[in-house]
């Protein structure tokens, strides 16, 4: 079972936490955790892009010249794609780009991520921050005393609603519940910071 120190805001270690094996031990599956980030950016793309095609452009409904005698060769409107102004071929046109990836898949490209980082040294428990208002100057003072640098994806309680308050306003951190927690976060950025709560929540829904 792995082990990892947990720490309050300010940066001392509190004690020494077991984490379940099954959720932060496991050997990191690549090829799933690249299926499933695929699939939420995907999922993000809107697919608005749209083109017209001859049927669509305005004008053209009058054939430029006769058919014959003429020494050009034959047209039958200047919205054609060959001409300048003309209809798209096999363009763009409003799509949706998702595709669906098993629950079961999800869970273990999110296992597989959290093994990663705590093998790599870029997990950080923290046993809560215990803002009692939100500012901003204590959660930057929180991270400084933890030794976090760099783009950071935290992930709280869901009920601490002053810590999403306070970190929400930093430039390189990423703030999520630990209900909405997904695999493209975890990897995202170089540290990873839990709180305990998020924890607990984490291990009962991916154990």
């Amino acid at each position: 079972m792995a082990t990892i120190e947990m720490k309050n805001a300010s940066g001392e270690a509190v004690e020494s936490i077991d984490l379940n094996a099954a959720v932060f031990g496991i050997e990191p599956n690549i090829p799933v955790m690249h299926q499933v980030v695929r699939a939420q950016r995907a999922g993000w793309r809107q697919g608005t892009h749209d083109t017209k095609t001859r049927g669509q452009v305005r004008g053209g409904g009058r054939k430029p010249w006769r058919q014959k005698g003429t020494g050009h060769a034959r047209q039958g409107t200047i919205r054609a794609p060959q001409w300048a102004g003309g209809g798209v071929v096999f363009g763009p046109h409003p799509r949706s780009y998702a595709f669906r990836v098993n629950n079961k898949e999800i869970k273990l490209s999110m296992r597989s991520a959290l093994s990663a980082k705590l093998a790599d040294g870029e997990l950080v428990v923290v046993d809560g921050f215990g803002f009692e208002e939100p500012k901003t100057k204590a959660a930057v003072a929180a991270f400084k005393a933890l030794g976090i640098e760099g783009r950071t994806t935290l992930i709280i309680g869901d009920e601490d609603v002053n810590a999403y308050l306070s970190f929400r306003n930093l430039p390189k951190v990423t703030v999520i519940p630990a209900s909405m927690m997904n695999t493209y976060d975890f990897l995202d950025n170089k540290n990873l910071v839990i709180t305990v709560e998020a924890l607990k929540r984490i291990e009962e829904v991916l154990a």
